[in-house]
C-alpha cells in the first residue's frame, strides 16, 4: 500500500514549505551496544519520586501512565527539535519509511469523494495478483462499510496495513460491473523505492532523485547509476531536493561513489567517544571522474546534508539550489523495555571541512517556524537576504569559503519556481483535485494514450483549454474558489504537472519527472552549468 501523500499539504503555504516543515526528522545512526546505567542522579532520583507519589497517593487511580508517556515526551522536547519519543503502538509505521519495505496490501491510492479509489496495484504485490485494477473502489473491508465515512489516511492504514501471510478481505465497486466483486488478499512484504526517477536528460547528461535514505538506498541507486552509464551518460545532476534524510551508512556510500579513496566524508562527535565516527571514501567508486552537480533546497536535510556537504567540501561536485533545512544532529534509537522507542541525539556530525551545519535551536518556537521566516524574509527569493556569520567561515579543498551555522549553501542560488507561487495550484492541489483528474482522464483514455506512445505523448500531449476548464470545474466542485487570473499567469505550470500525472497513471512513476521536471527551474538552470564544474579546481586561496 502506498499512501497518498497530497492530503498532508496546507493550502496557506507554498507547497515547498510543507516539504520543509517535515524535513531532517528522519534518523540517520551507526548502531551501538547500548550502555546500562549503573548509578541514578539526584534529578533521577526525585524524578522516580514523583512518579512513585503519583502512582500511590493521588486520589484519583490509573494516571501514572499517561503521566509517564507526557513526562518523556516533555523531558526529551527540551533537549533538541528531533529527540522523541515513540510509542510501541507507532513504532513500526514510524520505521517503514527507513526500512525500505512494510507489510500490507500492495495498493497505490487515493481517497476521492470520501471514496478509497485504487490508483495502481503495485507490480508483483498480492492486490495485482488478486486481479485488483486502478478505478476499482473499494466499499468494504472485512464486511465494513468503509466509503462515505469521512475516511483519512490514517483508517487506510489501519484497515489495509498489517502483518505478512494475515487475510483482509475488500468488496469493491468496479466501473461496468452491476454488483461489488469480492477479493481476499494476503498482505506480503511491499517494497518502497527510494530512487524515484532515473534517465537520461540527453546523450551525455543523467539524472537521478532520491527520496530519502533508506535500507535499500545505495542498492536502488548503484543499478541506477549503472544503467545509465551504459546508456552513455557522462554527467550526472543528483536530485536532493525536498529529500528529509534518512541512515547515514547509506549517505557515506553513496559519497563514496564519487570521492576518491582517502577523502573525508562525514565525522560525528558525542559526548562518548563510541559516538565519534570518522567516515572516509574507500575503494574506487564508480563515477569518481564525471561531471556532477548536486540539487538542493529547504527541504533538503540531514543525510541529504552529508551528500551535499562532503561533495561541496572536497570540490567535487557544483551544488545548485536553495539554502538546505540545516540539521547536523544524529539520532540513535534506543529501544525501552514496553516496546516503544527513544531516538536520542548522541552526536553531532560535520562535513570535511569541519562545518557543524545544525542551525539554532534554543527557541523551540523559532525552530519549527524556520522554514517560514526563510520565505517570508525573501531568502527563497534573493541569495543576497541570507547571512552567515563570518566566525563560521570555512574553506573547501581548494580554497573555497563555506559557511556552518545552518544549512548547506549552494555554490549556485536559485530563486523559488513559479509553481510554488501560484496559491490556486496549491488550493487545487491540497483538495486532491489535480490528482483525481489526471487520474480520470487516464483511465478515460488509456488505451488511446498506450497507442499512442511515452515518447510521442512527451513530445506532442497537449493539456488544452478544454482540459484546464474540466479542471477548474472539478475544482469548484471541491468548493476551491476559481481564479482565472492565477491559472493564466501560471498556465505551463499548470499543464506540465498535468501532463505529468497523466503520464505517471499509464506507464508509471518513471514517467512522471521528465515532464515534471520540464518546469522545474532548478533542474534547468543546473543542465546550463556543467561548464562552471572547472571553476571548482581552482583554488581561491
Amino acid at each position: 500500500m502506498s499512501e497518498n501523500k497530497n492530503s498532508t499539504y496546507q493550502i496557506s503555504l507554498p507547497l515547498i514549505l510543507c516539504i520543509g516543515v517535515a524535513a531532517g526528522l528522519l534518523i540517520g545512526a551507526n548502531i551501538h551496544s547500548r550502555k546500562v546505567i549503573t548509578s541514578d542522579s539526584a534529578e533521577i532520583e526525585k524524578l522516580r519520586e514523583v512518579m512513585s507519589l503519583v502512582q500511590h497517593e493521588y486520589v484519583d487511580k490509573g494516571k501514572t501512565d499517561a503521566v509517564v508517556e507526557d513526562a518523556i515526551t516533555h523531558i526529551l522536547s527540551k533537549l533538541d527539535p528531533h529527540s522523541a519519543y515513540i510509542p510501541a503502538k507507532d513504532k513500526i509505521a514510524a520505521n517503514e519509511d527507513l526500512k525500505g519495505n512494510f507489510e500490507g496490501i500492495g495498493i497505490e491510492f487515493s481517497i476521492f469523494h470520501d471514496t478509497l479509489v485504487v490508483v495502481a496495484a503495485l507490480s508483483g504485490g498480492p492486490s495485482e495478483a488478486v486481479g485488483l485494477r486502478p478505478g476499482d473502489k473499494i466499499i468494504k473491508v472485512d464486511d465494513k462499510v468503509i466509503a462515505n465515512t469521512q475516511l483519512t489516511n490514517t483508517d487506510v492504514q489501519k484497515y489495509l496495513k498489517g502483518p505478512k501471510g494475515t487475510k483482509v478481505k475488500i468488496d469493491v465497486q468496479r466501473k461496468g460491473k452491476p454488483s461489488l466483486l469480492s477479493f481476499t488478499i494476503i498482505r506480503d512484504k511491499i517494497p518502497q523505492a527510494s530512487v524515484d526517477a532515473s534517465y537520461m536528460i540527453d546523450s551525455e547528461i543523467g539524472y537521478i532523485k532520491i527520496s530519502r535514505f533508506a535500507q535499500s538506498t545505495h542498492e536502488e541507486f548503484h543499478a541506477a547509476l549503472d544503467r545509465l552509464k551504459q546508456e552513455g551518460m557522462k554527467k550526472l545532476i543528483l536530485d536532493l531536493q525536498g529529500n528529509p534524510g534518512g541512515y547515514l551508512d547509506q549517505a557515506a556510500e553513496i559519497a563514496d561513489e564519487f570521492l576518491a579513496k582517502g577523502n573525508k566524508i562525514v565525522f560525528t562527535k558525542g559526548q562518548e567517544s563510541r559516538y565519534n565516527d570518522n567516515i572516509v571514501a574507500t575503494e574506487k567508486g564508480d563515477f569518481e571522474k564525471g561531471d556532477l552537480i548536486v540539487l538542493v533546497n529547504e527541504g533538503s536535510a540531514s543525510a541529504s546534508e552529508i551528500v551535499s556537504g562532503a561533495l561541496q567540501d572536497n570540490d567535487r561536485a557544483l551544488v545548485v539550489g536553495r539554502r538546505s533545512f540545516g540539521k547536523g544532529l544524529v539520532q540513535r534509537p534506543f529501544d525501552l523495555n514496553d516496546g516503544s522507542e527513544v531516538r536520542l541525539t548522541i552526536s553531532r556530525y560535520y562535513t570535511p571541512s569541519g562545518r557543524c551545519i545544525q542551525k539554532p535551536y534554543t527557541d523551540p518556537n523559532d525552530y519549527d517556524k524556520d522554514i517560514i521566516k526563510r520565505y517570508k524574509h525573501g531568502e527563497f527569493f534573493h541569495a543576497d537576504s541570507i547571512h552567515f556569520n563570518d566566525t563560521l567561515k570555512y574553506y573547501t579543498t581548494n580554497g573555497r569559503t563555506v559557511y556552518g551555522g545552518g544549512g548547506i549553501m549552494p555554490d549556485y542560488f536559485v530563486p523559488l519556481d513559479t509553481v510554488h507561487n501560484s496559491k490556486y495550484f496549491n488550493e487545487l492541489f491540497a483538495a486532491n483535485v489535480v490528482r483525481e483528474f489526471a487520474f480520470n482522464y487516464a483511465e478515460d483514455n488509456k488505451d488511446r494514450l498506450e497507442k499512442l506512445g511515452f515518447d510521442a505523448f512527451k513530445k506532442s500531449f497537449q493539456v488544452d483549454d478544454a482540459m484546464l476548464g474540466k479542471l477548474v470545474a472539478m475544482g469548484e466542485k471541491e468548493k476551491v474558489k476559481a481564479n482565472s487570473k492565477d491559472i493564466a499567469k501560471n498556465k505551463a505550470v499548470f499543464q506540465s504537472y498535468v501532463k505529468a500525472e497523466i503520464a505517471r497513471r499509464v506507464w508509471g512513476s518513471q514517467s512522471f519527472y521528465p515532464l515534471f521536471n520540464e518546469n522545474n527551474e532548478i533542474l534547468q538552470q543546473a543542465v546550463k552549468l556543467f561548464d562552471r564544474i572547472p571553476e571548482l579546481n581552482r583554488s581561491k586561496m
